[in-house]
C-alpha cells in the first residue's frame, strides 16, 4: 500500500465556541479568520505581546459558531489559559477538556484516492476542508499526499476500520518526520514563548497574514518582516542513524564550535532520525553539530520552500 495512517495521541483540540469566536481570534492570532469557512482551514499562531510564539495551530470549523484549534497536547492547557486572559469580554467560551474527537494523519502518494473510498468529499487544495457531523478532513499540502482527519469518537471505530483495510497503519513518529521534512515547526511545552515566528519559518509556511491588521504581538512580528532580517532560520536535518534526540538539544557551529541554535522537533522514520532545528543561517551553511562542539554532524535536507530574506 502507498498510503499510511496514524492516530495522533500527542495532538489535541482546543475548542472555542460562540458568536464572537472568529472576531476574538482575529484580534489575537496571526491568521486572517475572515478567510475561514467550512471549506477552508487556517494555520496560525498565538503570540505574546513581545511576539514570542505561545502555540501554533490548525484552525477549522466543527459546526456553525464552533471551532477547534489543533495543537500539541502538552501545550493545550496553557494555551487555553493564555487565550482566557483576553476572551472574558467576548461571547465565546473555551473548552480545553473536550476529548470527543480523535486526531488522525494520512499520508502517501495515494492518500487522496484512498481517502475517497472512506469519505465522500475530499479536499483538493492546501488547507482545503470537507466535513460532516462526525468528521473534518483537511489537506495539509499542495499535492494531496498529506491529510489530517478529525473523527468524532462516537462512531469512529467504523471509519478507522475502513482505513485499516485500505491503508498501512504507521506511527505518530513517522508522521512527525513527514512534518519535519515539510519544514513545519511545532511548538512543544519546552519551547512555549521561546521563539519569534521568523526563526521557525512561520512567515514562509502560511501561518502569518501580514495584511490582516492588528493582533497580539503584531508590532514585533511585522517590524522584523518589513524592517529587519532574521539571523536565524529553521532547517530540516537528518542524523546518520536512528538516535535519541530531545527538543532543546544545543547545536554548534562546525567551524567555530560556538552554540548557534537548538533542536525544535524530532521524529524517526525508516531507521533514521529527522530533526527540525533553529540555527544561525551563516552557521547552517558551514555545518551544524548536535549536542557538543565535537558532536554528530547533521545532514541538512532540502525544504519544499525557499528560505527567502525578510
Amino acid at each position: 500500500m502507498n498510503c499510511y495512517y496514524a492516530v495522533l495521541e500527542q495532538e489535541a483540540l482546543l475548542h472555542i465556541a460562540g458568536p464572537d469566536t472568529l472576531k476574538f481570534l482575529q484580534g489575537q492570532t496571526t491568521c486572517d479568520t475572515r478567510k475561514l469557512d467550512s471549506d477552508h482551514a487556517l494555520p496560525g499562531l498565538f503570540c505574546t505581546p513581545k511576539g514570542r510564539v505561545l502555540c501554533d495551530f490548525l484552525l477549522f470549523e466543527v459546526a456553525p459558531e464552533h471551532y477547534a484549534l489543533r495543537m500539541r497536547r502538552d501545550i493545550r492547557a496553557d494555551s487555553a489559559a493564555a487565550f482566557g486572559k483576553y476572551i472574558i469580554f467576548s461571547k465565546a467560551e473555551i473548552d480545553a477538556a473536550n476529548e470527543d474527537w480523535l486526531c488522525v494523519s494520512i499520508w502517501g502518494p495515494q492518500a487522496s484516492t484512498t481517502l475517497a473510498q472512506v469519505f465522500t468529499n475530499i479536499p483538493t487544495e492546501r488547507f482545503g476542508a470537507s466535513h460532516a457531523d462526525d468528521f473534518v478532513l483537511v489537506q495539509m499540502d499542495d499535492n494531496g499526499q498529506q491529510f489530517e482527519c478529525f473523527l468524532a469518537r462516537a462512531g469512529s471505530a467504523e471509519r478507522l476500520a475502513r482505513m485499516g483495510g485500505l491503508m498501512t497503519e504507521s506511527s505518530e513518529a513517522h508522521w512527525q518526520a513527514q512534518q519535519i521534512g515539510s519544514g513545519i515547526a511545532r511548538i512543544e511545552a519546552s519551547t512555549v514563548g521561546e521563539f519569534v515566528p521568523q526563526v521557525l519559518n512561520y512567515d514562509l509556511t502560511g501561518h502569518i497574514s501580514f495584511k490582516k491588521g492588528c493582533y497580539t504581538g503584531q508590532e514585533v512580528v511585522a517590524r522584523l518582516h518589513y524592517l529587519g532580517k532574521s539571523k536565524r532560520r529553521a532547517y530540516a536535518a537528518e542524523l546518520p542513524q536512528q538516535a535519541d534526540c530531545a527538543t532543546g538539544t544545543a547545536l554548534f557551529d562546525a567551524g567555530s564550535g560556538q552554540n548557534v541554535g537548538s533542536v525544535v522537533n524530532c521524529g524517526s522514520s525508516e531507521g533514521k532520525t529527522q530533526v527540525l532545528v533553529s540555527a544561525v543561517s551563516d552557521s547552517a551553511t558551514e555545518g551544524l553539530l548536535l549536542g557538543a562542539d565535537n558532536g554528530t554532524a547533521l545532514k541538512l535536507l532540502e525544504l519544499p520552500y525557499a528560505l527567502e530574506s525578510d
